[in-house]
């Protein structure tokens, strides 16, 4: 996964020391499958996922990640869970938490490819066969939640410093 810069600065100023990031799972669905990646750097299979930019709204990271990572279009419909992982640290000594904000989203265009050099791997995985796939409980657990989710929810596209100059 490429570090972002806002963290390779941060870094430089605190080292391997904790850092509280806030990542976004983007579940995207189209039809019966959803959108599935295989991480280049461990060879984990997850829905997309990513870091929230400064001053991102989390369903505007979760769709700009899975262009950047599969060349797929998808739309965000809702956040459907909002959970702090374990602390944990990279083979390179970085100490990192993530607060993860997953977003149901749905397709709108695009064949799944690996964009960015971040995946080895993307494609539709039918629903029912999810259980085949090798992936961490807690990813299972994204999806599913994300599956089973029935509502909808707002999302914002601007920043604050947007938004506040609209009105000015």
């Amino acid at each position: 996964m490429a570090t972002p810069d806002f963290i390779l600065r941060l870094r430089e100023r605190v080292g391997h020391e904790l850092l509280w990031l806030t990542g976004v799972t983007a579940v995207v669905v189209k039809d019966d499958a959803v959108l599935l990646v295989e991480r280049a750097d461990n060879g984990s299979v997850t829905p997309v996922t990513g870091i929230v930019d400064p001053g991102e709204q989390p369903a505007v990271a979760a769709v700009r990640e899975t262009l950047e990572e599969a060349g797929v279009v998808a739309e965000p419909e809702a956040v459907v869970w909002v959970h702090a992982l374990p602390p944990m640290r990279y083979p390179n000594g970085d100490l990192a938490q993530y607060l993860d904000i997953t977003v149901r989203c749905r397709w709108t265009e695009g064949d799944p490819h690996p964009a960015d050099g971040e995946n080895a791997r993307a494609w539709w995985c039918p629903i029912d066969r999810l259980a085949e796939e090798r992936m961490s409980d807690d990813m299972r657990e994204r999806i599913l939640v994300a599956l089973t989710h029935e509502g909808s929810a707002r999302f914002e596209t601007t920043t604050g410093l947007e938004a506040a100059a609209e009105t000015a």
